[in-house]
C-alpha cells in the first residue's frame, strides 16, 4: 500500500542522491549488497539487545533498497539480472532482520521466536505469490502489509521497544495480505486471457484460395527442342534415302518447279 502511494515521491526526493552516487562510480548492485550488510548489522544489534541501533540499521537498509532501483533507472542499468539480484537480496535481508528479532524476543519467552518465524514465513509467501503470478502473466501487487509497511512497523517497534505487540499486528496483517493476493490471483485465473476473449468475439473470415498450378522441375527449352528433333530425325532420314534412290533410278526425270 505504501509502496504504491509513496514510493514514487520518495524516489523523486532521493533522485539527486542517487545521481550523485552514480557519478562517484557506485553501482546499484553494490548498494544492494550494502543494504544487505545493514540488515545483518540490524539483526546483530537487535539480537544483542541494542534495539535503538537496530532501528537505525533498518532505516539505512530501507534507504539502500530505495536508492538501488533509483540508481539503476537513472543510469540505464536496469535489466533482468539486476532485478533478480535485488529481489533475492531483499528476501535475505528480511530473513536476517526477523531472525535477529526472534533471538531477541526469545529472551522473554522461549515460544516467542515462533511468532517471528511465522511473520517471516508469511512474508516469504507474499513475495512468492507475486513472483508466481507474474510468471503466469497475472498481477498480485498490493495489499495491506507489503515490504515497506513491514519495515515501518519494525522501526516503530524497535524505536519504542514494543516489538512483541508489533509482531502480533504484523502476523495478522501479513496473513491478511497473503489471503488478499491469493484471492486476487484466483479471480484473474478464472477469466480467459484478453487475447483469447478477443479471438472469440472476432468473426471468422473465410477466403477462397485459387488452386495453384502444380509445380515441378522446369524442363529446359534446349532439352525439349532436342527431344523434338530426335523424334523427327528418323522420318527426315527416310525421305532423304527415298529421294536419293529415285534420282539414281530415273536420272533424266526432273522434279517440277
Amino acid at each position: 500500500m505504501l509502496d504504491k502511494q509513496l514510493r514514487a515521491g520518495v524516489e523523486r526526493t532521493l533522485g539527486p542522491m542517487g545521481r550523485g552516487l552514480n557519478r562517484l562510480g557506485v553501482t546499484p548492485d553494490a548498494l544492494t549488497v550494502l543494504g544487505v550488510g545493514f540488515a545483518f548489522a540490524t539483526a546483530v544489534a537487535v539480537a544483542s539487545g541494542h534495539v535503538i541501533w537496530g532501528c537505525v540499521g533498518i532505516a539505512l537498509s530501507g534507504l539502500g533498497d530505495l536508492l538501488d532501483g533509483n540508481m539503476a533507472r537513472s543510469s540505464g542499468r536496469t535489466g533482468v539480472r539486476g532485478s533478480f539480484f535485488d529481489s533475492v537480496m531483499d528476501r535475505v535481508s528480511d530473513a536476517a532482520v526477523l531472525g535477529g528479532i526472534a533471538w531477541y524476543v526469545g529472551r522473554t519467552n522461549p515460544h516467542l521466536p515462533v511468532l517471528a518465524m511465522a511473520v517471516a514465513a508469511l512474508s516469504m509467501l507474499i513475495s512468492y505469490e507475486r513472483s508466481k503470478a507474474e510468471g503466469l502473466g497475472l498481477t498480485a501487487k498490493g495489499g495491506l502489509m507489503e515490504r515497506a509497511e513491514r519495515y515501518v512497523l519494525l522501526g516503530v517497534g524497535m524505536a519504542f521497544d514494543i516489538l512483541i505487540p508489533v509482531m502480533w499486528i504484523m502476523l495478522a496483517l501479513t496473513g491478511f495480505t497473503a489471503a488478499q493476493r491469493f484471492v486476487r490471483v484466483w479471480k484473474q485465473a478464472d477469466k480467459p486471457p484478453a487475447v483469447e476473449r478477443t479471438a472469440r468475439r472476432a468473426p471468422r473470415v473465410t477466403t477462397t484460395r485459387r488452386p495453384s498450378a502444380p509445380t515441378g522441375p522446369a524442363t529446359p527449352r534446349l532439352r525439349t527442342w532436342f527431344e523434338t528433333r530426335s523424334d523427327r530425325a528418323p522420318n527426315e532420314r527416310g525421305e532423304l534415302r527415298r529421294a536419293e534412290v529415285a534420282r539414281r533410278l530415273h536420272p533424266t526425270r526432273r522434279t517440277r518447279p
